[in-house]
Formats: C-alpha cells, sequence, structure tokens
C-alpha cells in the first residue's frame, strides 16, 4: 500500500518543460500537475522567441503568471540578464525554486504572490513582460492597467497568451507587432512606446 501512495504521489508531479536554445538547450525540467497550470508547447514557444530574438539578449523579464517557468526559463536561456516569475501556486512555486537550483541560476527571482497585488508595488520597469493567465479569469486587463503604471520601459515588449475570445482593451501607445492562433489560443506581441512618434 505504501508503495501504490509513493507512485500516486509521483504522478501528479510528473510532466516536464523542455528548454529549446541556448545556454540550458535541450534541458527538461519537471513540472507539478495543477489546476489552471497550462505550459506554454513548445511549437509556440519557438515561434514565440523568434518573434523575440532580436530583443532578448540582456534583457529584463517579468514572467507574470509563470506557473511552470516555460517562458521564463527559455528567455534566461537566451540569454535575458534577469528573470522574475511571479506565481500564486506554492507547489509550482517549490517546483519553480527547485528548477532554479537544477540548473544554477542566480539571475532569477521567484515571488510566490498574486501578479495583482505584486503590480500593486512600488515599479521597477521591465524590458519584456509576458501574459499567460489562467484562461477565462478576466486577468489580462487588470494585469495591463498596473503594468503601465511604471512597470514599462519605453519600447518595452509584451507578450499575451490567452482564449481565441478574450477580450480586453489596450493603452494607446501599444502597437501590436506580431499574431498567430494555434488551435484555441492566440498569442500576441506588443510593444509600447510608439504613441509618441506618431504625427
Amino acid at each position: 500500500m505504501i508503495k501504490n501512495k509513493k507512485q500516486t504521489k509521483t504522478s501528479k508531479a510528473k510532466g516536464s518543460i523542455r528548454i529549446i536554445a541556448g545556454k540550458y538547450r535541450g534541458r527538461k525540467l519537471p513540472v507539478i500537475m495543477a489546476e489552471g497550470l497550462r505550459p506554454t508547447t513548445d511549437r509556440v514557444k519557438e515561434t514565440v522567441f523568434n518573434w523575440l530574438m532580436p530583443y532578448i539578449q540582456e534583457a529584463s523579464c517579468l514572467d507574470c503568471f509563470s506557473g511552470s517557468g516555460s517562458l521564463g526559463f527559455e528567455a534566461l536561456s537566451r540569454g535575458a540578464s534577469q528573470v522574475t516569475l511571479v506565481e500564486l501556486n506554492k507547489e509550482a512555486v517549490k517546483q519553480l525554486q527547485q528548477n532554479k537550483s537544477l540548473i544554477k541560476a542566480d539571475n532569477i527571482a521567484i515571488i510566490n504572490n498574486d501578479i495583482l497585488s505584486y503590480l500593486a508595488q512600488p515599479p521597477k520597469p521591465y524590458d519584456l513582460v509576458f501574459i499567460d493567465p489562467p484562461f477565462r479569469k478576466q486577468l489580462i486587463e487588470k494585469t495591463i492597467q498596473l503594468l503601465t503604471q511604471g512597470w514599462l520601459k519605453d519600447q518595452s515588449l509584451i507578450y499575451i497568451e490567452m482564449e481565441m475570445e478574450a477580450d480586453f482593451k489596450l493603452p494607446n501607445n501599444w502597437q501590436l507587432l506580431k499574431e498567430k492562433i494555434a488551435g484555441q489560443v492566440s498569442y500576441r506581441l506588443y510593444q509600447t512606446g510608439y504613441k509618441k512618434y506618431q504625427r
């Protein structure tokens, strides 16, 4: 019976993400199976980081709903100078910390907090922000509103992954750079700071 319990516990923790390119290329990092945890697929991730290739080197990154850390760890592997992962689920945070130790990464910060509470603090601006929230929770617009209060640099990049039917307002000075659809998921890359260049 004890053996079966151990197997059950292990099965709950099964799963992994793969780092596609960069310093940690090919590394597989374990992830927990938790409600609402939806790692970005390799196919989508590869497309996104192709988009980000000209910008990722030495970028400071914020992953707002980090979950498995798939986007944040990939950014770190590809040359980001610093990555902050914010995740509410305590078990997911524990796994993120273990994965940080596994790859011996000093320039990644893991915050166990609700992103809206985290963004209510005095801001520090980032070059790149990932927004990949649980679906159908209406969290994107609230997150964007807080990000615009000092968390973004001029010409920061914001990646948003969402369900197809998601509806939210964008700041006037955000420009859509890239957009794709994979199944029922829509993903987009925006850049700030264009308003002042408009005539």
